[in-house]
């Protein structure tokens, strides 16, 4: 196989102002390093110093795409045919070779999309522990005997691949969710072309060429770079086709919609992880200090750009003046900026200028709903900068910490997802108003509660519709034995992680083995049992 990790990393001969190296990076097409068809490429910038271009990548056509998706269909039966504990073996050396790279992987993606180091550290160790949960699932891919209702016959069940899977994931976790995806995947005997995010293509050429160094066949795995609108579109267009035999998505709800109607048009199966405007309720009865801690993590950890961060504050107006002042004295002293350059810092920059601008757009909705701002100036800059950012926001894409009061369900900021570091507050009467309120947004992925009531504790995870709970936690955090996922506006009910995630990526292959030499007829060659009427002297029994 061609190993090419040890070979990826060609240095361009462009001047870096950054002073760093700036990498010719790659598809990975059947083990294969490649540039576009047609050589056009794109260029990868660090968010936090936007001078520093990290890389050049190919802007896949859609012949790149078809030659992976191909590259993808001819690796499957040989793959498909591998026993699964082999399968786990090489997925097990995938998480040790992320362990032995991890601080390398931690500040390549630091220095790529802006993320802290310690965020980042957090998301590749998810990634690691992915991997090792997913190695010992290869020795339990269980099928099951079930009892024949016919004599001599025996029947199974078996879990099956289901063929090509086409992988799309965000930049905001570009570790942990494509592992999310593709360890499940090829732990069940599929194969991937996976789209790597425009804002993160080296590290998923990193991370690609580790899968690879790690022992994967060529065509199991295979990388192509461009933009959502281009080699992502390429991926969708191809179940038309009959390439792709699953999607597996995170991203805007809207695409997501688009996804689920091509694949079902083809009958294909879909995994959509998509938006969130994720409610997190205070009660009175709450430990207030660490309810703070919660929503001002929610709201503000990753600059807000998780689909699981904090959207409607929800509070109780019994303690919701003594609530806004603590949650206004954490935002106010929120410390901003480059945490490769600054300890200690909250958040850093925005993704990317994309994620920027579509940020103030976001805002600017919350100003014409009629909800009253008294937090927030938008982009960072100079001569508008808050009191304890860090270095000189100049150099990147830094937004304010925004919130805003006096939001009601009619507004749309409400409802609508605002992807950056922005809160909406709502005051509840009661806890069935609260509840009424965590319900009334299109979204249904993530929730919170904080109570020290068990009844309302109780009443609030089994009301609230939504994919995932916290209770006296944040709206945040997932762990890889946990489903994660959402409903209504939030996902079509698949999930990620955990054993659930299995279901996605395999089908149910049932098998009767006929022993008796001859056609036996389930339901019609069933002899029923006769009921034999026993006659009883009732008057002993008295």
């Amino acid at each position: 196989m061609t190993h090419v990790l040890s070979t990826g990393f060609e240095t361009m001969e462009a001047n870096n102002p950054n002073g760093s190296p700036k990498i010719r990076g790659y598809n990975i097409i059947n083990g294969n390093l490649s540039l576009a068809s047609d050589g056009k490429t794109f260029v990868s910038t660090n968010p936090a110093i936007l001078s520093d271009e990290l890389g050049e990548f190919p802007l896949s056509t859609k012949e790149d795409v078809h030659s992976a998706l191909n590259a993808a269909r001819d690796a499957f039966p040989k793959w498909a045919s591998t026993p699964a504990p082999t399968r786990g073996q090489v997925i097990g050396n995938m998480g040790r070779l992320l362990m032995d790279h991890k601080e390398e992987i931690v500040r390549l993606q630091a220095r790529e999309i802006g993320k802290t180091l310690k965020e980042c550290g957090g998301e590749v160790q998810e990634a690691i522990d992915t991997c090792l949960f997913f190695q010992s699932e290869g020795r339990r891919l269980y099928g099951q005997t079930v009892n024949s209702e016919l004599p001599d016959k025996e029947l199974f069940t078996y879990r099956r691949p289901l063929g090509v899977c086409g992988i799309i994931n965000a930049c905001n976790f570009p570790s942990a969710v494509p592992f999310w995806k593709m360890i499940p995947a090829i732990m069940c005997g599929n194969t991937c072309v996976w789209k790597s995010p425009q804002d993160s293509p080296l590290l998923s050429f990193a991370l690609a060429r580790l899968m690879h160094e790690a022992g994967l066949p060529n065509g199991v795995i295979n990388l192509i770079h461009g933009k959502g609108s281009g080699a992502g579109q390429h991926i969708v267009d191809a179940v038309d086709m009959g390439m792709v035999d699953k999607i597996s998505f995170t991203g805007s709800t809207p695409v997501g919609k688009m996804i689920g109607e091509a694949c079902g048009r083809n009958l294909v199966s879909a995994s959509l992880e998509l938006g969130g405007k994720n409610p997190l309720v205070i009660m009175p009865s709450a430990n207030l200090e660490n309810a703070v801690e919660g929503a001002y993590w929610a709201g503000f950890g990753t600059a807000g750009q998780r689909c699981t961060s904090l959207g409607n504050l929800i509070i109780h107006e019994d303690i919701y003046d003594e609530f806004m002042q603590l949650f206004m004295e954490k935002v106010k002293s929120t410390k901003i900026g480059n945490s490769m350059h600054y300890d200690g810092v909250l958040y850093g920059s925005m993704l990317s200028e994309k994620y920027a601008k579509d940020f103030l757009e976001a805002i600017e909705m919350c100003d014409s709903s009629g909800a009253t701002k008294i937090w927030g100036n938008g982009r960072i800059s100079k001569d508008n900068k808050p009191e304890n950012f860090q270095g000189d926001p100049s150099e990147g894409v830094f937004m304010w910490p925004h919130v805003y009061v006096d939001v009601t369900e009619e507004m749309d900021c409400f409802h609508e997802e605002i992807f950056g570091p922005a809160v909406t507050i709502v005051k509840a009467r009661d806890f069935e108003h609260g509840l009424h309120l965590a319900n009334a947004s299109p979204y249904g992925l993530s929730s919170a509660i904080y109570t020290n009531d068990r009844l309302e504790a109780y009443r609030y995870k089994t009301g609230i519709k939504a994919g995932m709970t916290g209770i006296n936690n944040s709206t945040t955090g997932a762990e890889a034995h946990l489903p994660f996922g959402g409903v209504k506006g939030s996902g079509n009910g698949t999930r990620e992680s955990g054993i659930w995630v299995i279901e996605a990526y395999s089908y149910w292959h049932a098998v009767n083995d006929e022993l008796s030499g001859k056609l036996q007829l389930a339901q019609m060659d069933v002899h029923e049992v006769e009921i034999e009427e026993a006659e009883a002297d009732y008057n002993s029994l008295a």
